[in-house]
């Protein structure tokens, strides 16, 4: 299964950004392959509609799972429409490789 962490850097090391729209990066990890990669999410600064385009990519990359801190009633109907599940994090705190680990296990 694709989920998707929203993050503030490209790497397992970066903080996890709670902006879903506005988050400056999207890890993707693929828990059957164990594969991770990073995805520079190209709305951050859009002057509007940030959220529902993070959500159209969220469905173009076949993400079943977003981890976030806040998600916009626009972006979070459109992926309760796709039913991709939303987890809400409120510690911004944490690291990358942190969050994976908690889920993984």
């Amino acid at each position: 299964m694709k989920t998707v962490i929203t993050s503030r850097g490209n790497n397992k090391k970066s903080e996890f950004d709670q902006r879903f729209g506005r988050a400056g990066w999207f890890c993707l990890w693929d828990d059957e392959s164990g594969r991770i990669s990073f995805i520079r999410n190209e709305q951050a600064e859009a002057a509007g509609g940030a959220g529902v385009k993070a959500a159209e990519k969220m469905v173009e990359l076949g993400v079943r799972k977003v981890i976030s801190g806040d998600f916009g009633p626009k972006a979070k109907d459109l992926l309760e429409k796709f039913n991709i599940q939303m987890v809400i994090i409120d510690d911004n705190n944490q690291l990358i490789k942190e969050i994976i680990s908690r889920i993984n296990n």
